[in-house]
């Protein structure tokens, strides 16, 4: 699947953290040009963040292609009048047609809305998704990244980037969330481009896809 290139935004934001971090330089060396994936935003960005939650990308790629085939299931309204066993169906767990239904409540009764998302800063932003039930911090992060492109925001709970960053480094174990947070501060203003490029060093080193690519089936 081919991606675009980064924006201009996203190029300089690249050399400003190889400035900060020589390191970085080698991921693109060895694994090539950095894709630039993005997600729409609104109501289908988060629904297809919480169908990621905790699952493999080949999982989740393929719960995501079975739900948004049925018709409506992006849309807030239309997903709640579909029945469970219809979110079930797609390959949703129990907790997550619960998160997925408030999730449509949250865009339809105003809690959560695109624009006003988009106008947030990334604190306020993230506090603002995760006040619904089933979007943590992570969720609130990758919607963020991918959906908003904003450029210092780094998922830290992610355990592709610590497996990324523990063998670009050599760490033994893996930094957990909180030590992976803290090292991240040292990427600031800059942390999303560290998060998507250790991301492609993990596809490299592992040749697992993202979600976004793969295609249904």
């Amino acid at each position: 699947m081919n991606f675009p290139h980064p924006p201009p935004s996203a190029l300089t934001a690249i050399d400003v953290l190889i400035g900060i971090d020589p390191g970085f330089a080698r991921i693109l060396d060895q694994a090539g040009p950095l894709p630039w994936r993005t997600r729409p935003q609104g109501f289908p960005g988060l629904l297809q963040a919480i169908v990621a939650q905790l699952i493999s990308n080949q999982a989740a790629a393929a719960i995501w292609n079975r739900l948004a085939a049925i018709p409506g299931a992006l849309n807030p309204a239309t997903l709640l009048a579909l029945p469970d066993d219809m979110l079930r169906g797609a390959g949703l767990s129990r907790p997550k047609v619960v998160h997925a239904r408030a999730l449509a409540t949250a865009f339809l009764d105003g809690t959560l809305d695109a624009g006003r998302l988009a106008l947030l800063d990334d604190e306020a932003a993230i506090v603002t998704i995760g006040s619904v039930k089933g979007l943590g911090r992570w969720t609130a992060e990758i919607y963020l990244l991918f959906a908003l492109e904003r450029l210092d925001v780094f998922p830290s709970g992610d355990i592709a980037l610590a497996g990324a960053l523990a063998d670009l480094r050599g760490f033994s174990p893996r930094p957990d969330p909180k030590a992976l947070r803290a090292l991240a501060l040292s990427w600031q203003p800059v942390r999303s481009l560290a998060a998507r490029l250790l991301w492609h060093h993990w596809r490299h080193i592992t040749g697992r896809p993202a979600m976004d690519d793969i295609g249904p089936v």
